[in-house]
């Protein structure tokens, strides 16, 4: 996130923003005779989801997450990305928006528990044969994480930080062995990571994944509607072609 931003987040977390002139606010976060270039960074943070702009259009507030009673949409922070394979997205816990889902979508077993609950984007398809709820984890996914309790139990998917990286993997614990191995669930030939149990003190654990909201196939209406034209172009055909080019 911009320097700015950072700081207009921050002063609008302690002040009505509505009251304030764009050069007073400049002048407030260090930044005087910049009208313009604050209203260049506002409204970046307004179309991030992090200020919100009332229905007069001038009330500017930071937005939090939570269930809105009203519209029934629950408001997740989007704290950055984890990759699905080697560790090689940096973590932090810089809120870059927020994802608005209905709460019959998240499940109604979340309700109470919403301020657990935070999102981060896939990179990468190194989890695509992982199953959440029925569903892979893909590249540009959004997977809902629940912050840690406590130890996973075995089997669970994680988000984990390894040397300050941010990954999802699948935790499985070898007793055997006395480690916990870091399972990447995929077609591609991933090696797993190895985690002895007397170093389980500096491996963090920061959530486990309890959803997956798929992104949107952008082509499948062109896809239907070419399937379409295919079949009326062909005429009649019997019930087992039709079900045959149907699934082109």
């Amino acid at each position: 996130m911009h320097l700015i931003q950072e700081k207009l987040l921050n002063l609008a977390k302690n002040n009505n923003l509505t009251d304030l002139t764009l050069r007073k606010i400049g002048e407030l976060i260090g930044e005087p005779n910049s009208p313009q270039k604050i209203k260049h960074h506002l409204d970046k943070l307004i179309a991030k989801g992090l200020l919100l702009v009332g229905a007069d259009g001038k009330a500017l507030k930071v937005a939090a997450s939570g269930l809105d009673e009203k519209s029934k949409l629950v408001s997740l922070p989007i704290v950055g990305s984890a990759n699905c394979g080697e560790a090689l997205i940096c973590a932090d816990q810089i809120v870059e928006g927020y994802l608005k889902i209905s709460l019959k979508i998240l499940g109604d077993q979340f309700k109470n528990r919403l301020k657990d609950l935070f999102i981060l984007r896939a990179v990468g398809s190194s989890m695509n044969r992982a199953n959440v709820k029925d569903k892979s984890i893909e590249d540009g996914d959004f997977v809902v994480v629940e912050k840690n309790q406590g130890i996973p139990v075995s089997g669970e998917y994680v988000v984990s930080i390894i040397d300050n990286m941010a990954n999802i993997k699948k935790f499985l614990v070898d007793k055997k062995n006395r480690q916990i191995v870091l399972i990447s669930e995929s077609n591609f030939n991933i090696p797993p990571i190895y985690i002895h149990e007397d170093d389980l003190s500096n491996y963090l654990v920061c959530g486990k994944v309890v959803d997956v909201i798929k992104k949107p196939d952008e082509l499948l209406f062109a896809r239907d509607e070419s399937a379409k034209d295919i079949l009326k172009t062909i005429g009649p055909i019997s019930r087992e072609d039709y079900n045959y080019y149907e699934k082109l």
